[in-house]
């Protein structure tokens, strides 16, 4: 039960003449005794003159005997009372008057009339000092209901200025090596600090009502908004209103920061010790780590307050089981988000549907969608949480999702339904797309998932391009094996074999531009390795001369022709056309020496180069020796031996030999 009183405070002037005071203070009464509630839980203090001629005193400008006295002669000087400097708030040079009396005391004789007098004097003066203390009091509990302009900011400023007088006299009685009176009200500065620990608790336990769209939040949310929304406007009246009122050396701004801080924190310990649901833990670490640091670094408070030195609103201890039980949640999230995207694409396969096409090209939404909800979940946990490293934490079972991906497309190849090729088409496009994420955003994942993630993708590219290009190999392996043996040499057979190339590469068009050039590439590679192990085979015997030197040219015109072709379908395999040349230049080549030389090129420029293939090179001219060709082998390998592999294309690898 409380009820309002408006009135002046107990000091004895009021008690003596029950004069109006300067601070009317609308009070609430609380069953603890430091805490005065006005308007709800804030202060108002209004400054309040005497009337003009109040007892007899005009402040501002006296009179003699109702008459203006002469104009050649000084007005009369006034005396303001020590109660009138209380009730006009000035507080300061009330203080000032307190400190002159007690000196004056002191100084006094010690007679035994005089005595009495200064026994007198010793409650006057104490009693005049608790009123001093009193309305300072009641000054510094009104601090964070000032505005700018408000007339009782100069109250609040006397008030400091009193508290400041005060603190040195107490510190020249100690200076004199004397005690400090009993009567004297001392240790001022406890005082503004305990009696602000106590406005700031105050406000802090019963923060402004939260504006009407928040009203929806659970309990915990709406105290920690609350009490988040009342520390920044406080915050934001100490730097732009009571700033003024104190001098630099108090250092106000840090004082009011580190009270808030620590009375929200203990708010935050008191909630973390519960058991919070999903909802309340998120805002929990955001108000922590995010909102909380956004108040502080705003311009007003982090031009005038220490912020780094404030530190956490909870410990690491309170904090990490908090951390886990979000970042599982979001972890479990991600997966059974990505696992609806993928069930979604499976079921319009399953359905007959086409991928979209755009701009030609079939395209799929798998890839996006997931990569923008790992993009998205990752970016706000790292703001929850406060640390990237923890938040790509989510993504630890991607490899997974990864792999059921993989599954998926291995499903659609099996069956080879009519809307198959189409959507492995699109598939590539995903690749692609994850590929590039998981390069160029590598921060949103741990190192290990990036890796595994990276080899299930390839694995998954490779699938699809054998899936594409084995139907286009099928259709030319008549003419593969034409390759190598005596009709090689006739021109007409690698012509027709362009022709068919490029009549069934047509099919595989359907994938975005960079994915299809990549296709043709590998498809470049492949028709290239089947061109050499078929040439290696031996089923062709160059006798003499004019023989070898028309096999190195059919082998010259065919690497042209070949390159030719497949770089307007979109290979960009360049170095395949100089492999075939290399190779064709064996076979012009005569002597041992430049045979030598030529290989040892080779070599350094492909290391899986082995010595098979230089053997089975070499046997296509039949007028080389077997001792000859265990030189060049024997010079090969010393040269491969001082060769890393480096950056170097892998091709003959892929070439097997006997």
């Amino acid at each position: 039960m409380s009820s309002t009183l408006c009135g002046c405070f107990p000091f004895r002037c009021c008690r003596k003449e029950a004069p109006p005071p300067c601070l009317l203070v609308s009070t609430t009464m609380r069953t603890h005794s430091d805490s005065v509630e006005t308007d709800g839980s804030k202060y108002n203090i209004f400054s309040r003159l005497w009337k003009r001629g109040q007892n007899g005193v005009n402040n501002n400008q006296p009179t003699t005997d109702g008459a203006h006295p002469p104009g050649d002669e000084d007005p009369p000087k006034v005396t303001i009372t020590f109660e009138q400097n209380l009730n006009q708030c000035h507080l300061h040079e009330a203080s000032q008057m307190l400190i002159q009396r007690e000196e004056r005391l002191f100084e006094a004789s010690t007679g035994e009339d005089t005595l009495k007098h200064h026994e007198e004097e010793e409650n006057k003066l104490a009693a005049d000092y608790r009123d001093l203390q009193s309305l300072v009091r009641q000054s510094l509990l009104q601090s964070l209901s000032l505005s700018s302009g408000d007339a009782n900011v100069e109250a609040l400023r006397s008030a400091v200025d009193a508290i400041c007088l005060e603190e040195k006299q107490d510190q020249l009685w100690k200076k004199r090596h004397q005690t400090i009176p009993a009567w004297r009200c001392n240790s001022w500065k406890e005082l503004h600090d305990s009696t602000l620990r106590v406005l700031v608790t105050e406000r802090m336990d019963n923060p402004s009502t939260p504006p009407a769209e928040l009203t929806e939040q659970s309990s915990v949310q709406a105290d920690i908004h609350s009490m988040g929304r009342q520390l920044k406007e406080d915050l934001l009246t100490v730097v732009e209103v009571v700033k003024s009122c104190y001098p630099p050396e108090m250092d106000i701004c840090n004082f009011y920061a580190r009270m808030y801080h620590q009375i929200f924190s203990a708010r935050f310990r008191k909630i973390a010790d519960f058991g919070l649901g999903d909802k309340d833990c998120t805002f929990l670490l955001r108000w922590v780590n995010e909102y909380y640091p956004q108040i502080l670094q705003k311009p007003q408070l982090a031009s005038n307050i220490c912020t780094e030195e404030l530190g956490k609103l909870l410990p690491q201890t309170l904090l990490d089981p908090l951390e886990e039980q979000y970042l599982t949640r979001q972890q479990n999230e991600l997966m059974t988000y990505t696992n609806r995207v993928l069930e979604d694409a499976e079921q319009k396969w399953k359905n007959g549907e086409e991928p979209e096409r755009e701009y030609g090209s079939y395209v799929s939404p798998v890839a996006y969608d997931i990569i923008q909800l790992i993009n998205g979940m990752v970016t706000s946990a790292a703001k929850v949480v406060g640390d990237l490293h923890k938040a790509r934490s989510i993504t630890c079972q991607l490899t997974g999702s990864m792999q059921r991906f993989r599954s998926l497309q291995d499903n659609i190849i099996k069956q080879d339904r009519a809307n198959s090729k189409a959507i492995i088409k699109s598939y590539l496009g995903c690749i692609e797309q994850f590929r590039d994420v998981l390069v160029n955003k590598s921060h949103l994942f741990p190192e290990d998932v990036r890796t595994n993630c990276l080899c299930v993708l390839d694995d998954t590219k490779q699938s699809a391009h054998v899936y594409l290009l084995n139907p286009v190999h099928g259709v030319l392996k008549p003419l593969y094996k034409k390759l190598g043996t005596s009709d090689w040499l006739n021109k007409t057979l690698f012509e027709n074999l362009l022709i068919s190339i490029e009549r069934e590469i047509q099919d595989v068009q359907g994938s975005t531009e960079s994915c299809h050039q990549e296709l043709i590439s590998q498809f470049h590679q492949e028709v290239t390795v089947e061109y050499v192990k078929r040439l290696l085979k031996g089923n062709v015997k160059l006798k003499d001369k004019d023989l070898q030197l028309r096999a190195y040219m059919t082998v010259k015109d065919n690497a042209e022709s070949l390159h030719d072709l497949l770089s307007r379908m979109g290979s960009r395999e360049v170095w395949l056309k100089e492999v075939l040349t290399s190779i064709g230049e064996v076979l012009k080549i005569q002597d041992l020496a430049a045979i030598q030389i030529h290989f040892a090129l080779l070599g350094s420029a492909f290391p899986d180069l082995s010595t098979k293939h230089v053997s089975a090179l070499l046997k296509l001219k039949t007028n080389i020796s077997k001792e000859a060709r265990k030189v060049v082998k024997d010079s090969l390998s010393d040269t491969l031996n001082g060769t890393g592999v480096g950056k170097a294309p892998l091709f003959f690898s892929k070439v097997q030999v006997k």
